[in-house]
């Protein structure tokens, strides 16, 4: 069905169905939604304001009523479309499986096309094109990036820097960058292309490196290619990969995506893996939505179509691809108490929710606290905690609260995004735990060595 072809889409605007955003997406995925309500208890933004549209059903409203032309794209409507943090949530409570990622991801696109045609929007702003662009999703960029930072930590300048205040002179978007920033460990040199499997080999599998996790976290992709290995695995690094293009996609820039996706396309070689692991919720979610949105970009070749699909039922979080091959239990004790935080894009998007509490109970000594609304989105949402400062700091002090309470020494959580959003905001109430992704946790029991805290 299409705009106009229910009596209830009475059009008052007559635009040009091309010039509204949303007219591409099927209109019967609007109508899957039976208003029950049940998915603003599970919003985030909605838990914070109260505000029916700031719920996913608020949203979905306004942006069916844009495409019926019965309201238009106005400050305040776009206001509350981009509050929403694409957590995906919703999609976990909704009792009628409605895909609320397919109407808002495409319909956002749709927006900022449209926005940056008439020299606006996202592509046309400074921070997207020289560092959402042109730096984030290119991990040697980061790395030069941050080598000035690298040495300020290691002769102590940013705490001076810090005191000063001298980060407020900085443009408030660059500032929140400063304060996410967390305490950079050495740079380890680039994984080899090809690792060996210990024991007999179960599996052959690829290693999604990401870009920021790669440039920020490169002891988290090393820790989770030995989990790889000691659990039988041959781990292969293609050189060429790239980023996921989540960043691109997100703000509009599908045809850039793509161009990542296929990127991504040629560098693996699908017939001789089992999987492609990744361990960043964000890029896993974009990474296994290959196949929608090549079919929502126009212009992607019905070939291209079909081949990203393929390669997007390669994906696997190393969660649960670990459950899936059967964990080889790790014998070395962790004698600490941590608490798992749920990534959005890994619970909701991915559905992954008990596979890495599972991995890390085999770890022995290893106390897992119940972390209180551990599924709420903690307020990073990809560039979102840059974008939304507002209510990524409303949510952000929610989850601090929160970990808080469990009394636990570490914070665990498989979400690059997170990991960045969670320690800075206990580096700010002077809590400095330690925010670790389950691999890490993994790696040292394998290796029967203990965590310094």
């Amino acid at each position: 069905m299409k705009p106009g072809s229910s009596p209830s889409n009475s059009s008052v605007f007559s635009k040009d169905p091309e010039q509204v955003p949303g007219s591409q997406i099927p209109y019967e995925n609007f109508l899957d939604c039976i208003h029950c309500g049940l998915c603003t208890a599970a919003c985030p933004t909605y838990l914070e304001t109260g505000n029916e549209n700031d719920s996913p059903r608020g949203r979905i409203y306004l942006m069916r009523a844009i495409v019926d032309q019965r309201i238009e794209l106005s400050d305040a409507v776009r206001g509350h479309l981009d509050l929403c943090l694409d957590c995906r949530s919703c999609e976990s409570a909704c009792p009628s499986g409605v895909d609320y990622g397919r109407l808002i991801e495409p319909f956002r696109v749709d927006v900022h096309k449209m926005e940056s045609a008439d020299g606006a929007g996202p592509q046309n702003d400074w921070f997207h094109r020289w560092i959402l662009y042109r730096l984030f999703p290119y991990p040697n960029r980061i790395r030069w990036t941050l080598l000035p930072a690298r040495l300020m930590q290691f002769l102590k300048l940013d705490k001076v820097i810090n005191a000063l205040g001298l980060p407020y002179l900085l443009p408030a978007k660059l500032r929140r960058m400063n304060d996410l920033l967390p305490r950079l460990q050495p740079a380890e040199p680039a994984l080899p292309e090809i690792l060996p499997a210990k024991g007999t080999q179960r599996a052959r599998v690829a290693l999604f490196t990401g870009c920021v996790s790669e440039a920020m976290y490169s002891h988290v992709n090393h820790a989770t290619a030995r989990v790889l290995q000691a659990n039988g695995c041959e781990v292969i690094v293609p050189r060429t990969q790239g980023c996921c293009g989540a960043i691109h996609y997100h703000s509009g820039a599908d045809e850039q995506a793509i161009a990542f996706a296929l990127q991504n396309l040629t560098a693996f070689d699908l017939d001789n893996i089992d999987a492609i692991i990744v361990n960043v919720a964000g890029c896993g979610a974009m990474l296994k939505d290959y196949g929608h949105i090549a079919e929502e970009t126009q212009g992607v070749p019905a070939e291209q179509v079909e081949k990203l699909k393929q390669l997007a039922t390669k994906f696997r979080d190393v969660s649960e691809f670990l459950f899936e091959l059967g964990p080889i239990a790790p014998e070395g004790e962790i004698p600490i108490r941590a608490t798992y935080h749920d990534a959005c894009h890994l619970v909701h998007a991915q559905r992954i929710q008990n596979q890495p509490r599972k991995l890390l109970e085999l770890v022995p000594g290893l106390e897992l606290i119940p972390l209180n609304e551990s599924t709420i989105c903690c307020g990073a949402a990809g560039s979102y905690n840059l974008t939304q400062p507002e209510m990524a700091d409303q949510l952000g002090q929610r989850k601090l609260k929160n970990i808080l309470d469990t009394g636990a020494d570490v914070v665990i959580s498989g979400n690059v995004g997170c990991t960045l959003q969670i320690d800075s905001k206990l580096r700010q109430a002077h809590k400095p735990l330690w925010v670790a992704h389950p691999m890490e946790i993994l790696d040292l029991s394998y290796r029967n060595q203990k965590p310094t805290l």
